[in-house]
């Protein structure tokens, strides 16, 4: 299969729309780039009681799939045009694919961050570009980051590399697919069901999905964003790409507020589906990846697999891929990852209680109103004087999702006066 792959790839297709020549692509980054493994997922499997292979491009050089857009753009630039430099615009998987390929072809690369960048991330792509990038600190969002990127790349004659609005990035990034249908082809009619894909500015999506209409046309392209970014369904829907008031930049690898126009047409024609999938339920996947298979993500990374849930009844009995885009994730965000899935999985509840003016109402609430295996994980008075009449802020961890109906039956049973900041946003995002 591998053979026949080679023979057929090496030519582009026009006829869609769009010219992407994915075997040329590979073959340019094959010396450069990890070939990820694909990896039968037992734990996976048998859950969803299908066949789950995972691409890991977290086990990518730069821990992400980013790298292989970047190099194919880079080393197609004439000599001439790469000599005077490049530029790119990033405070995350792009800047270290861009900076690794500055370093392997040798030329001068400067990346914009905004300001408040991490500094492991800032450290990271100093790592991965060495002596061959220049890191500059502006703008307090990436957007302000960006257009100064965009300045400064025309005022010094040097050349843009976009995170994926160009067929060369996205090409490039067509080459995860290659790797995925040439180790596990389609033998005796029975191929790859449904291939699942993260999407964020849609350069990934793009590439995978061509290639597989192209060579692979009965599997099913799905393509997933978090529920707080979904500027590629908000594109879908429109017919036309927009730009989001607001987004959720938690999964920070998948947050973007406005798609390619580029990356649009070509996911439009090439994805079967879109989804959304709720933060805190990537969380939850985070964690039992962690602790059930030692595999560590970062939220982009578990898109794919955390949407399994809402095609566990068409995926049964079908063989069926995800790609885990990249590992990047900062050991500082772990507590709210957990924070997160706890919410999700109706197991944290947070509430603001204002115990009455009597001796042992406090002694009350914790003997009669908490369950025998409920657990305080935060008790905090919200004001400074008559601590004992004032509300505080209680946050409670259940041990199963059913105790939280019994918990607010007894907050009604000894008329506790409180308020439920889950179902506050507003409230819950001020005081927690």
């Amino acid at each position: 299969m591998k053979q026949s792959l080679t023979n057929t790839l090496s030519s582009p297709n026009p006829a869609r729309g769009w010219d992407l020549d994915f075997y040329a692509a590979a073959k340019r980054l094959s010396k450069v780039v990890h070939r990820t493994p694909l990896t039968y997922n037992h734990n996976l499997s048998k859950k969803y009681a299908c066949e789950v292979y995972l691409k890991r491009e977290d086990l990518q050089i730069v821990r992400s799939y980013k790298l292989r857009g970047a190099y194919n753009m880079m080393v197609t630039l004439p000599a001439e045009q790469l000599r005077k430099g490049v530029v790119c615009a990033s405070a995350g998987n792009h800047a270290q694919g861009f900076a690794y390929s500055c370093r392997k072809l040798g030329v001068k690369g400067v990346v914009f961050m905004p300001i408040i960048t991490p500094r492991q991330k800032v450290n990271q792509t100093k790592m991965f570009g060495e002596e061959n990038i220049e890191i500059v600190l502006t703008g307090d969002t990436f957007d302000d980051c960006a257009i100064s990127a965009r300045q400064y790349t025309e005022e010094k004659g040097m050349t843009f590399i976009p995170p994926f609005e160009d067929l060369r990035i996205i090409e490039g990034q067509s080459t995860v697919a290659v790797e995925i249908l040439e180790d596990l082809p389609d033998t005796d009619g029975k191929g790859i069901d449904y291939l699942f894909v993260p999407v964020g500015g849609g350069g990934l999506a793009s590439g995978t999905g061509a290639f597989f209409k192209t060579y692979s046309p009965a599997t099913k392209v799905i393509g997933l964003e978090p529920e707080g970014a979904p500027s590629m369904v908000a594109a879908f829907n429109a017919g036309h790409p927009v730009t989001l008031d607001s987004i959720e930049r938690f999964v920070d690898g998948a947050a973007v507020k406005r798609v390619g126009d580029l990356t649009y047409s070509i996911c439009r024609e090439v994805l079967d589906e879109m989804s959304v999938v709720p933060e805190g339920r990537i969380c939850s996947v985070i964690l039992q990846l962690y602790n059930e298979n030692a595999i560590v993500v970062e939220p982009a990374g578990a898109l794919s697999i955390a949407a399994l849930d809402d095609y566990a009844d068409v995926i049964k009995g079908k063989t069926v891929v995800c790609v885990v885009s990249g590992s990047n994730n900062d050991i500082d965000r772990m507590q709210e990852i957990k924070e997160r899935a706890l919410q999700y999985e109706g197991l944290k509840h947070y509430f603001l209680v204002t115990f009455a003016q009597r001796p042992g109402a406090l002694r009350e609430f914790l003997n009669h109103v908490l369950g025998p295996n409920d657990d305080i994980t935060r008790f905090e008075y919200m004001q400074k004087h008559n601590k004992e009449t004032g509300p505080a802020l209680v946050g409670i961890e259940l041990t199963a999702r059913k105790d939280y109906e019994t918990l607010i039956q007894n907050l009604e049973k000894y008329n506790i006066d409180y308020t439920e900041l889950n179902k506050d946003n507003q409230l819950f995002g001020y005081l927690v």
